[in-house]
């Protein structure tokens, strides 16, 4: 490795403290908005310019070592040791540098779907729902309904949740950078409560993640949305309001349509409604722009089809498994718990290896 491969790290040691000193001074936070901005930035700086640190260390003691062995070769054992912390560091600050998700500083939206498996895929999506907000409980982040239909028997038809950090995340850990691979198609493998002669059924629900937009993040001009209202309605379609409080917003150029009815009120059903509309927006446009830069995307599955799985959870012997990176465990009880890290970090850690190989 030579200081060349990393110019850019350079780059950023010098980004670093221009911001520091930006930060520093009062009026910058005058405007929020930009103050978080340049906070988040600091902090995804924050890894790489300790790990330049670490690596110019210990390039740094190897030089001094060699000229040291050379007019002493009580000292040449050290190399070998020297290099080796070198070599190690450099190969940290390699990953470190590694192109980032934009998305990964930010909050989400989760919606969790029913599919395929009736009343079963319902009680299944509330227990995918629940296993997230544990998880969510576990590193300290918010879960905020947004919207909800539920079922019948239990569970969910369809759910959407906020899932917030509290405060500026550490790189790699806010609620998008731990749960974008969580979508696609979860398929479950049980006795349903439903069922009486004992049968293992199969069902499937759908999981949505979307990066949540900041307002600033999305250009949205109201004449390009039609706004529908109804009554809300529960569980069989019966009526639950009164007044016309549920809201369908419908963006036109898109066709993208998002409906609310969880609050009583109008006018908050609609902010919630545009919440969601500008998650996808945003997420529908980064699409476009990944696809028309031709790179390569590990789409998340749309669809609730029971053969486009890429998760299955075995009930009947305690297995969980993830068809994309072969991760297979038996302990679906503590994953249902919200012990999900050491699958998330499976599938980071494929993902890392394969931003890596491509860099090659």
């Amino acid at each position: 490795m030579t200081s060349d491969r990393f110019a850019s790290a350079h780059e950023m040691v010098r980004e670093y403290a221009e911001l520091e000193a930006k930060m520093a001074d009062p009026s910058i936070h005058e405007d929020q908005n930009n103050a978080r901005k340049l906070g988040r930035r600091y902090a995804q700086l924050g890894p790489v310019v300790a790990g330049f640190k670490a690596w110019k260390s210990a390039e740094d003691d190897l030089a001094a070592g060699k000229e040291l062995a050379a007019v002493d070769a009580d000292f040449a054992s050290e190399i070998p040791a020297l290099e080796a912390t070198c070599a190690t560091a450099a190969e940290k600050l390699e990953e470190l540098l590694l192109p980032r998700d934009p998305n990964d500083d930010r909050d989400v939206i989760l919606e969790v779907k029913a599919g395929a498996g009736g009343d079963e895929s319902a009680i299944f999506a509330g227990d995918l729902l629940r296993m997230y907000m544990r998880y969510a409980e576990k590193h300290n982040w918010k879960v905020e309904i947004i919207d909800a239909t539920e079922s019948e028997m239990g569970g969910y038809k369809d759910i959407s949740v906020a899932v917030k950090s509290k405060g500026t995340a550490a790189p790699g850990e806010s609620p998008y950078a731990r749960l974008k691979f969580e979508g696609g198609v979860h398929r479950v493998q049980r006795v349903p409560e439903t069922e009486s002669a004992g049968r293992i059924h199969t069902s499937a629900a759908g999981v949505l993640i979307l990066p949540e937009a900041e307002e600033v993040d999305v250009e949205l001009n109201m004449n390009d949305v039609r706004v529908d209202v109804y009554r809300s309605s529960g569980p069989g379609g019966q009526s639950v309001n009164t007044t016309d409080s549920a809201v369908r917003l419908t963006h036109v150029p898109t066709g993208i349509v998002v409906s609310c009815q969880n609050e009583k009120s109008q006018l908050q059903n609609k902010e919630s409604a545009l919440r969601i509309l500008r998650a996808r927006l945003l997420a529908d446009a980064q699409e476009k722009a990944e696809a028309a830069a031709s790179a390569e995307r590990k789409s998340q599955v749309r669809t609730v089809d029971r053969s486009e799985r890429i998760r299955t959870y075995n009930y009947p012997e305690n297995r969980i498994s993830d068809h994309r990176v072969n991760y297979k465990a038996s302990n679906l009880d503590s994953v249902m718990n919200g012990e999900l890290d050491d699958m998330i970090q499976a599938l980071l850690d494929a993902d890392k290896a394969a931003r890596l190989a491509s860099t090659n």
